[in-house]
């Protein structure tokens, strides 16, 4: 007998109709229901290290399964003054920043990030909200660039810090934010990824660069991100949820 897999199931979950992101918002805000979920949230991330490993990798496709439209949610050009100044001179003199617990700072140019260890998927792209599509992904791998930064060891989490400007978050910073482990910080399909289906990432997708995260859902893969640091813990952050949209009631673990 064949197993099905946590993704087919979760694709046969989502393909039912939606209620509605309002409904889901009152779904989301219901403490029983998130007490419920923070339990699930723990057996998933357990048993999806447990069963599948850390280092499993997510199913990847051949060319000619890419989607011939991939939808863009979320913020699609965020209305950010420096951002879009990057946008207008083709990110000629944007940079990221890699700091926080790590031995030697780095800021790194789109070409620095071209320059390091990077990596080509195919790979399918869940939303939470139902639909999936399938593209090709082209980035630098996050884990060498980690460690040219030098992790010090109290480093457990890595925080994401982006352009995006959906709007202020719950604690009136306006930094949208998204965090990882290390363990999935060190997976292989774990990218910056600034190439999509061949072609330097949209706008409209995240640039210059998105997180792709392969085993969670696609509200993990923060786009247009702008700083990276290691932490020791997200409770400073936001909500302490770990995430905008985990300050909102989503799951901070989203595995697949």
């Amino acid at each position: 007998m064949t197993r099905p897999s946590r993704r087919g199931l979760l694709g046969a979950a989502l393909a039912a109709p939606a209620a509605g992101l309002a409904a889901c918002d009152k779904v989301a805000t219901s403490p029983k229901v998130n007490q419920s979920l923070d339990v699930a949230e723990g057996v998933n991330f357990h048993v999806q290290r447990l069963l599948l490993g850390r280092d499993a990798l997510a199913r990847e496709y051949p060319a000619s399964a890419i989607s011939p439209d991939f939808r863009a949610n979320g913020s699609t050009n965020p209305d950010n003054e420096d951002y879009q100044q990057h946008v207008a001179d083709g990110f000629a003199n944007w940079r990221l920043e890699i700091g926080g617990l790590v031995e030697r700072p780095l800021s790194l140019s789109l070409a620095d990030l071209k320059a390091a260890p990077s990596r080509s998927q195919i790979t399918r792209h869940d939303c939470v909200e139902g639909w999936s599509a399938i593209a090709k992904w082209k980035g630098a791998r996050l884990w060498p660039l980690l460690q040219q930064a030098g992790i010090k060891p109290t480093a457990r989490y890595v925080a994401f810090f982006c352009a995006d400007t959906l709007e202020l978050t719950l604690d009136g910073t306006g930094d949208y934010y998204e965090t990882i482990d290390l363990a999935d910080a060190r997976h292989a399909q774990t990218l910056l990824a600034y190439e999509m289906n061949d072609q330097p990432l949209p706008v409209a997708h995240g640039a210059p660069i998105r997180l792709r995260l392969e085993r969670q859902l696609g509200y993990k893969m923060a786009k247009y991100v702008m700083r990276i640091e290691l932490i020791e813990s997200f409770d400073h952050l936001g909500l302490g949820k770990g995430g905008y949209w985990e300050d909102r009631g989503y799951q901070w673990y989203a595995g697949i």
